[in-house]
């Protein structure tokens, strides 16, 4: 029976993957960072007769995760696929986008799924086996949008992540893949500072004209079994890449941008979200 910890799991992608997992017959351990919010995923697992764990896993805290592996490898053995799901979206301009925001972005995105990995990889050296899927975005693949720096940013470090460590862990039998999914209809909103700006904020108006773009953008996003399915697959084919597009739209984004500079994918971009959320505002100084 194979072990997989999932990271992320309340809602969206985390949920389904857990679910698909356990489908199978796999032990499955989801984890949440508040058990409160595992409602639904316990439900919908009841209403199907599936048996998962849920242990309280919180990817910004090094102590919470020290004690999540710990206990599921004590109790049920070693770990043999890592799911690193947790994440959070955080749109911002460049300049005055809060800080504090910014870490926690990049605290979940990149930093959780380094904790989680270190974690495990220990216990996958040792035997000689084990999968590590990141679950990155388009984001971290193509052109960074306005006021979504920080999100592609800490998706692009991901990616970035993930290459080193399968070079660094394939001879130990363990392998790595980084699965970029496009829009998928995930409870990972991206929440904005956009109505808590001051007023004399420069990037304000522009900022909330992108968030209409992306709620609209949103609206069409595909169901998140889907994604879940494409990990499962990545968990049980050696065959696949190390950057794997997931979703329709991820894979058509990555065909056109091949060979396009920024220079001439931004006014495509632009136009584009003036179709859907109006005109762009005017700059304001």
């Amino acid at each position: 029976m194979t072990s997989v910890l999932i990271t992320g799991c309340s809602s969206g992608i985390g949920l389904e993957t857990a679910l698909a997992f356990a489908r199978r017959g796999d032990r499955v351990h989801a984890g949440v960072r508040d058990p409160a919010r595992a409602e639904e995923l316990l439900r919908r697992a009841r209403a199907e007769g599936l048996t998962l764990d849920v242990p309280r896993l919180d990817v910004t805290d090094d102590a919470s995760v020290t004690a999540a592996v710990t206990a599921v490898q004590d109790r049920h053995g070693p770990i043999d696929v890592l799911v690193n799901n947790a994440g959070t979206d955080v749109t911002g301009p460049v300049e005055t986008m809060p800080l504090d925001r910014a870490r926690t972005l990049m605290e979940t995105n990149f930093w959780g799924p380094l904790r989680v990995a270190r974690a495990v990889l220990p216990g996958m050296r040792a035997r000689g086996t084990g999968v590590i899927v990141n679950v990155s975005s388009l984001a971290g693949r193509t052109f960074a949008v306005p006021h979504g720096g920080f999100y592609a940013a800490s998706k692009a470090a991901l990616g970035a992540l993930s290459e080193a460590l399968h070079a660094e862990v394939q001879p130990f039998g363990i392998r790595v893949v980084c699965l970029e999914p496009g829009s998928f209809a995930s409870a990972v909103r991206r929440t904005s500072a956009a109505g808590q700006a001051a007023e004399s904020d420069p990037y304000g108006a522009d900022h909330a004209w992108l968030d209409r773009f992306l709620a609209r953008v949103a609206e069409g996003a595909a169901d998140c079994a889907d994604a879940a399915a494409a990990i499962v697959a990545a968990a049980d084919d050696p065959g696949t890449p190390l950057h794997t597009a997931v979703g329709k739209d991820a894979e058509t984004a990555l065909e056109f941008l091949a060979g396009v500079t920024h220079e001439q994918w931004l006014p495509r971009f632009l136009e584009q979200a003036e179709s859907l959320a109006g005109p762009r505002p005017a700059r304001s100084r």
